[in-house]
């Protein structure tokens, strides 16, 4: 799995709602920008502090947002994140109202974890980005996004196992079933070909790949099929553990932070999971501001401008 090091939270006030609310605030100080500057708010997360009211709404009231702020979760399990930064960059297309937008990726996957099994124990680790959206003239940005779903495999990794409805009162942990992790590679080769192919570049255009880190093996394989360069490939799953749906965040945190990602560059978000779900998006970046905080509360401040 290439995992040496994780972090996990220690403390009972702990959870995934408020790393995600400690990781926006510093996002906001970092950028020089307030609660009354932010025109949506979406929190992702497959580990829901909330139901009722959103977790969106409680980092609304912690910023001090605007009424009349967007405000909302998603959960696409460990895709959320990237998933949420297509729809939100859409959305900021699409709309003349909303010029900035704050997306916060955050699990506390060690809640959850199940230590019967060690791909989850073991591997999953707790943290939270944090990403400010802005709307800009300039020719860059968000491009596209490819996505590959396999919903047969549906049961391969569950929580809770047998549906909130059979599961309230008892204590639960996630059920993740054996599978060969690496049969989605193919297909994620054939994603990056597709995704390349209609905007008209080539592998050696991207500057940097920031895929997720749930497995190395599948990223040097992926790495060698496109014999993509050592440089353009930023792996933190050893240091970070697996943090899931801010994984790829983690990320270009570590590569804006070792300069191996810089201002202009091109690169992807690249997901490899046989759950459900892949997605590979496609960005160029204007501008870089980041901020680190891991402790105490284990967050990742990341802002992409």
């Amino acid at each position: 799995m290439g995992k040496k090091e994780r972090y996990i939270i220690d403390d009972e006030n702990e959870n995934t709602l408020t790393m995600g609310i400690n990781s926006a605030k510093m996002v906001l100080e970092k950028a020089g920008l307030s609660g009354e500057d932010i025109d949506m708010i979406v929190f992702s997360t497959q580990v829901l502090e909330r139901t009722l009211p959103t977790n969106a709404t409680y980092v609304h009231n912690a910023i001090d947002a605007r009424k009349d702020t967007m405000v909302f979760d998603t959960n696409a399990n460990c895709a959320e994140m990237t998933t949420s930064v297509e729809i939100v960059s859409r959305y900021m297309m699409a709309s003349p109202w909303v010029n900035r937008a704050l997306v916060i990726g955050s699990d506390a996957n060690s809640l959850i974890s199940n230590p019967d099994q060690e791909i989850t124990y073991a591997n999953f680790s707790d943290a939270s980005a944090s990403i400010i959206l802005e709307k800009t003239e300039e020719n860059t940005g968000f491009f596209d996004a490819i996505y590959d779903v396999d919903s047969s495999n549906k049961e391969n990794i569950s929580f809770p196992q047998d549906g909130f409805s059979k599961t309230i009162g008892k204590v639960e942990h996630i059920v993740f079933l054996p599978f060969d992790g690496s049969a989605p590679v193919p297909d994620a080769c054939v994603m990056i070909d597709k995704l390349l192919e209609r905007n008209k570049l080539s592998i050696e255009d991207i500057d940097s790949f920031c895929f997720f880190q749930f497995a190395l093996t599948n990223i040097l394989k992926i790495q060698k099929h496109f014999s993509i360069q050592d440089e353009k490939i930023v792996y933190v799953g050893d240091k970070y553990g697996y943090t899931t749906t801010s994984s790829p965040f983690v990320s270009l945190y570590e590569g804006v932070k070792t300069e191996k990602i810089k201002r202009g560059d091109k690169y992807y978000f690249g997901l490899s999971e046989r759950v459900m779900k892949w997605v590979l998006c496609y960005l160029n970046i204007r501008g870089l501001r980041t901020a680190w905080w891991w402790s105490p509360q284990n967050a990742i401040v990341l802002l992409c401008r």
